[in-house]
């Protein structure tokens, strides 16, 4: 073979771009603006809208033009209308001509009746009816006005001090609570009154001293006396939202007070009660009472509304209190927004429009004032946990038939 009859070369292979061969592409070209350019848009943009809130927020301005007929020369010294028709002097004041018969007040009519003088001339007993008539009902009208809103109870007669006053205050006995003067309990009255504690120190007994109760001997043996104290226990809960009964578990043994021997009311004992749910203005404390004793062999005994105290003996149950001071919030946070649009108004509006916007106003005010005042009234709430602790202070004798014992023996 010769050179003649070989193939041709094959032509070289081109080199490869290097953008082929790049794994991430390259990210386009971002537009970019000038800055100054974008400040002097932004300014120019505030100042139109500055521009067109001051525009449209301007009060309207009120030019008055004066004539030549409304001018007034202030450099004359012409008298105000007011003074033109007055006197001039002392002498001139026109002179009062006799009284008439409304002119005598209550004073002079005494006294001349008091005297024996008949009434000065001019005066009939016409005029002195209607001058008596006017001036009892100005009385009775001061006395309504100066009058108590309440009706007061703790002053008034009983029947048995109606009677001896009736009968000139002899021959009527008069028992020890009437005779000393004791201060009564009024809720209307301020208790930061100083005046009360002055009373209270001031206040005398005069039923005397010796004391008419005789020694009382114990009746039984099997006597819990006044003053006893129980310890026991919650197992229900109670909430003050509503009224409802309450279990408590006596969790130690009740000895008789004469000796501490003779078991009683033993340990596992159930105190059945009901407690308080009306909660005034800062009460922490839930009232309970006790009804009853049911003791383990199913015998009950009935106990006549025993107060239940806390571990340290102070009276009522104290755990969790709610004073609803979120809700509170949220009503005065509420009655402020409602507030606000009361004091708004707008210029240049028609009749129309500023009758409903004063009728909308005071109807917000008035529902504002409403929610704050219902969150204000809206009592503590007062919780506490089953298994609180508690004692029980026995204040009236409790004497049982006998002596507790267990079954079977």
């Amino acid at each position: 073979m010769n050179d003649d009859t070989l193939p041709p070369p094959a032509p070289a292979a081109g080199k490869e771009d290097p953008e082929t061969l790049v794994l991430r592409a390259r990210p386009g070209r971002v537009v970019r603006f000038r800055r100054g350019a974008i400040v002097a848009l932004a300014a120019l943009g505030s100042t139109a809208i500055v521009g067109v809130a001051w525009v449209a927020l301007k009060p309207a301005a009120f030019r008055i033009v004066a004539g030549d007929e409304d001018r007034t020369d202030l450099s004359s010294n012409a008298p105000p209308d007011a003074l033109a028709g007055a006197p001039r002097t002392y002498g001139d004041v026109p002179q009062l001509g006799p009284p008439l018969p409304g002119d005598l007040g209550r004073p002079i009519l005494e006294h001349s009746r008091a005297i024996g003088a008949g009434p000065p001339a001019g005066v009939d007993q016409a005029a002195q009816a209607a001058e008596a008539e006017r001036q009892r009902i100005a009385a009775e009208r001061k006395a309504a006005r100066e009058s108590g809103v309440m009706m007061q109870l703790a002053g008034a007669d009983r029947p048995g001090q109606s009677a001896a006053k009736g009968n000139g205050g002899k021959g009527a006995a008069t028992s020890p609570d009437q005779a000393s003067p004791r201060l009564a309990l009024d809720p209307e009255r301020d208790p930061g009154n100083q005046q009360r504690k002055a009373d209270f120190l001031g206040a005398k007994d005069e039923s005397g001293d010796i004391n008419p109760h005789a020694l009382a001997e114990p009746i039984s043996p099997y006597t819990l006396s006044a003053g006893t104290v129980i310890a026991a226990s919650l197992i229900t809960g109670l909430n003050s939202d509503l009224p409802g009964l309450v279990t408590a578990q006596v969790t130690e043994n009740a000895y008789d007070t004469v000796t501490g021997r003779i078991l009683l009311i033993p340990q596992g004992s159930r105190l059945i009660g009901s407690y308080d749910s009306v909660v005034a203005f800062g009460q922490k404390r839930a009232l309970v009472v006790w009804q009853r004793i049911l003791l383990p062999d199913g015998s009950s005994i009935r106990i006549d509304n025993v107060p239940a105290a806390d571990t340290a003996g102070y009276a009522g149950l104290t755990d969790k209190v709610d004073l609803h001071t979120w809700q509170l919030l949220k009503g005065v946070a509420l009655s402020t927004l409602l507030g606000v649009g009361t004091e708004l108004s707008f210029g240049d509006e028609s009749d129309l429009v500023r009758a409903l916007r004063e009728s909308t106003q005071q109807s917000a005010s008035r529902a504002g004032d409403q929610i704050v005042t219902k969150n204000l009234n809206i009592q503590p709430t007062i919780t506490v946990r089953p298994g609180w602790p508690l004692r029980v202070v026995v204040h009236k004798d409790i004497v049982l038939p006998r002596p507790w014992r267990m079954a079977g023996r």
